[in-house]
């Protein structure tokens, strides 16, 4: 068992944080002493609470906040914890070192500048890891822990999808990186298919105005946010990564876990993670043509689509579940503590 404090000063909502939000629990069921630091959010700390935990709520404001980091201190002083672990920038630029292990977790490229007086880094790709090693990070300093999703095998189909078939599923915040207008362009050259979005931003109206330019309105249907996530890719016929960057893609893991065929660009996350033609298909980023002319290869053979969800839920099982990620973040914890 190991005494650990994970610090986290994110967003509301993101992946990152979600994944923090399992994380913790997820350690703490399997018999772990989890402190979690959260930048204050009550929706958070309130499910964080009815999983057992007891969170800390601080600041975790701009430079001038001058309160945070004694708070911080004091509150890992008082849980004693052998090791901490800081979950990107923010939380890192306040995370004091002490009597304990400190790790810096990133889950893309970030300015290492917020990690110096760390011990140990985590990334969760390969791809990141190599990175941090080409900066200057020792291999016995660098670790690989990947992410975990839920297990969405005996999920019920979401019932309020439209029911115009074939629908694509597109996942994530309506932002540029994201890139739900090149989703929305292949869209065009698929005619009678229908594309799900599931996910709020500042990219919404332009996306919506992009429809109606494209001809396609009648058949992009705006979601807003959802926490179904797998419901919704188990009803979907294929999920669709559509991401210019994405550092790894939670969402590539999600639709394996469901089931769900895909396809996805080459962006650093998802090139890594998927075997093109093995269990998933990739193309080239930013190739709208080759983007739907993957996807019509699938809705027009189902065996073979079928065949890469199975090999995808294969790769979930194996690689991407809790028990498999749990058990290597425990082996971590009890390695660096």
């Amino acid at each position: 068992m190991t005494r650990v404090a994970q610090v986290m000063a994110g967003a509301a909502l993101g992946g990152a944080e979600l994944f923090f939000e399992r994380l913790c629990l997820a350690l703490h069921d399997a018999g772990e002493e989890v402190l979690p630091v959260i930048r204050r959010n009550p929706a958070r700390a309130e499910r964080l609470a009815a999983g057992g935990l007891a969170p800390v709520e601080l600041g975790f404001g701009n430079r001038l906040d001058l309160c945070t980091r004694p708070r911080l201190r004091a509150a890992l002083r008082d849980f004693a914890p052998r090791v901490v672990v800081s979950w990107m920038n923010r939380a890192s630029r306040f995370a004091p070192r002490g009597d304990w292990t400190l790790v810096g977790r990133l889950g893309g490229y970030y300015d290492l500048r917020y990690y110096r007086g760390c011990e140990h880094l985590i990334g969760n790709t390969r791809g990141i890891v190599a990175w941090l090693r080409a900066q200057g990070w020792a291999e016995s300093r660098t670790h690989y822990l990947p992410n975990f999703v839920a297990d969405f095998a005996g999920t019920p189909k979401a019932t309020d999808l439209p029911p115009r078939r074939p629908l694509l599923l597109g996942l994530g915040r309506l932002h540029t990186d994201k890139g739900f207008d090149l989703a929305i362009r292949a869209l065009a050259r698929l005619p009678g298919a229908h594309l799900a979005i599931a996910g709020e931003g500042p990219e919404r109206a332009a996306l919506a105005a992009l429809a109606v330019r494209e001809g396609v309105a009648g058949r992009v249907h705006f979601l807003g946010w959802r926490d179904d996530a797998g419901a919704l890719l188990k009803a979907a016929d294929l999920f669709v990564c559509s991401s210019r960057i994405e550092p790894l893609g939670n969402m590539v893991i999600e639709a394996w876990s469901a089931g769900c065929p895909l396809v996805a660009f080459d962006a650093a996350g998802p090139a890594e993670l998927v075997r093109d033609g093995r269990d998933g298909l990739v193309v080239r980023l930013e190739d709208t043509a080759a983007l739907a002319d993957a996807i019509a290869g699938l809705l027009g053979d189902r065996a073979r689509a079928q065949a890469l969800a199975a090999a995808g839920r294969a790769r979930f099982a194996a690689e991407f579940a809790a028990a498999p990620v749990i058990a290597r973040w425990r082996d971590f914890l009890a390695t660096v503590g």
